[in-house]
Parts: structure tokens; sequence; C-alpha cells
């Protein structure tokens, strides 16, 4: 929000442009109740908030997610030997495909999306290998009158099958680090613009890696609106770049960012843990707008 200033007694953060915020001086492993409900706001404002300096067994992982919800067990992505909750995101320095190449916004597939996730780097390359993060509220708040009167009447459809199922077109260098397609066979329906449970602010939500078409409407209509949606999200002036070193943390919310695996380190090995977190029921930003989410089982996944 443009000029906005947040208020915190807890915590001290540095906020990272259109989207994104440095929490200072935390131990995450040491969290108090009252800082743990200042990050959660935080969060909301901010879209994702970034820690550096973190040292985070897997069970200190797992701990820390759950002071923040219910954790999500991932059904595609491998997982840590011995540690269900957390998924490993790992590129081997033979490999050239990565996972989260491309703009996103995580579970939007579901009826109940993700809240966020949790992502510890445990090794990263030399050089490369950021992710780029865009803010949802920026990008509904700086679209004309006209456009954000038009979105809040309307739905969209996501899915996982044309990413995770059986007919996913992926390198098959990925069938190890993803699998379970035979789950991936749930559509869902969304409003395209929705209020954030936590902020209270309108943000766009439909995104290039999941979103199929606007509901009742052909994919050949959908294609030009979301095509330009998705341009104006990725604009400079709405994202933020950030580098990763070992034992950073970026805690992300899905209801106010998409965010992108930058694939430029071949030749090098990065390793990542993530622990998502259930989310809540979506509701349109303007009431009588768009209508509630709800799933739509496919077949042919």
């Amino acid at each position: 929000m443009p000029g906005a200033t947040f208020q915190y007694e807890q915590i001290a953060v540095r906020a990272s442009g259109a989207v994104g915020a440095e929490v200072c001086e935390v131990d995450l492993s040491k969290l108090t109740d009252a800082m743990v409900a200042e990050l959660h706001r935080a969060r909301g404002d901010h879209g994702v908030l970034f820690f550096r300096d973190q040292v985070l067994s897997e069970a200190d992982h797992i701990a820390v997610a759950e002071r923040f919800g219910t954790i999500n067990v991932n059904r595609f992505f491998t997982a840590v030997d011995g540690f269900p909750q957390i998924a490993e995101v790992r590129k081997e320095a033979e490999q050239t495909a990565n996972i989260g190449g491309g703009w996103h916004t995580d579970h939007s597939y579901d009826e109940i999306p993700a809240m966020g996730s949790i992502l510890y780097a445990r090794e990263v390359p030399e050089v490369g290998g950021d992710t780029l993060f865009a803010s949802m509220y920026a990008a509904y708040d700086s679209l004309s009158e006209g456009m954000r009167s038009m979105l809040c009447s309307l739905n969209a459809v996501h899915s996982s099958r044309h990413v995770f199922g059986a007919r996913a077109e992926r390198p098959a260098e990925l069938s190890a680090r993803l699998g379970n397609q035979a789950a991936a066979t749930q559509d869902a329906v969304h409003p395209m613009v929705i209020r954030h449970p936590v902020s209270g602010r309108p943000a766009l939500y439909v995104n290039p890696g999941f979103t199929l078409r606007i509901e009742g409407w052909t994919p050949a209509e959908s294609a030009p609106v979301l095509a330009f949606l998705y341009a104006h999200a990725s604009r400079p002036e709405h994202t933020y770049r950030f580098h990763w070193m070992p034992g950073s943390v970026a805690f992300w919310d899905n209801r106010a960012t998409w965010h992108y695996a930058v694939n430029d380190y071949h030749g090098e090995r990065r390793l990542m843990h993530r622990i998502t977190l259930e989310g809540d029921a979506l509701s349109a930003a303007v009431p009588g707008g768009g209508a509630p989410s709800r799933a739509v089982h496919a077949v042919g996944g």
C-alpha cells in the first residue's frame, strides 16, 4: 500500500519495496506468543517475510511452522527422509530443470488453498538461485477502476493436472523430485479478486502456473485478459528479488503474492526445505462479487 506505515512492538521490520520485508534479529526457534502474533500480521501486511542466519534442524523447522498453523503435507513433492512434513526442493549440479521456475502461487488448485510456506535454505549456489516475489496487492491497486470493477465480479478456474498430473509435460529429470500424479484430479474455482483474511486488503488471485481460464468464458476469451494481468502483475515495480544465503528463510503468503525460482545456477547444487501451512476458505473482495471458492472434480488427470 503506497505510503502505508506498519507499526510493530515485538519485531523490527525493514520493508523491501512493493512486496516483502526483512525481519531483523529474530531467532525463529525462540519465538514468544506475542512475536508469533506480530509476525502473522506482518506477513499479511507485506506478503512475505525474510529472515537471515537461522539455524534450524528438521525438528526445529517443524516446530516453527506449527506455531503458525496446521502443516499441509505436500502430495506431489518428495519429502525429506523421516520428515514427511518437509518437502525437499532440490536441484543437483548435473541437473538443468528446477522446481518452481515460473510465476505461480502454491495450491491455488485446491478448494481451500494453502496459507503459505516457510522455505529454509540448506545449500545454495555461490551465484544465482534467487527467488522473485510479486505483490498481488500492488498488482490490484495499480489497475484502472474499470478493470478492478470487472475483475471483482469474476471467478477463475485453477488446476494442478497440467503441472502434476499424468499428462503433464515436464522434463524427465523431475520425475524423481515430483510424483503422485494420481492425486492431480481436483480443479478449483476462486474469485479473481479476494479479500485477504488478515490484512483486509483486496488482492488479485490468478497466476500463470495454475489458472486455466475465467469461469464462464472460453479459453480463447480468457487468454488476452489473463495475459494482460500476468504481464501487469510481474512488472518490476510490483516485485522484489530475494538473494538466498545458507540459513535464510522466506515465509510467504499465497493469498498476497506470487513467487518464481530463478534457474540461473547450472553446475551448482541448491537444496531447500519447505513446509506448507493450511489456509482458510477464500472470500471475494467485494460483497456480491465473485462466488465462493469451490472444488471441481476433474477426470483424466
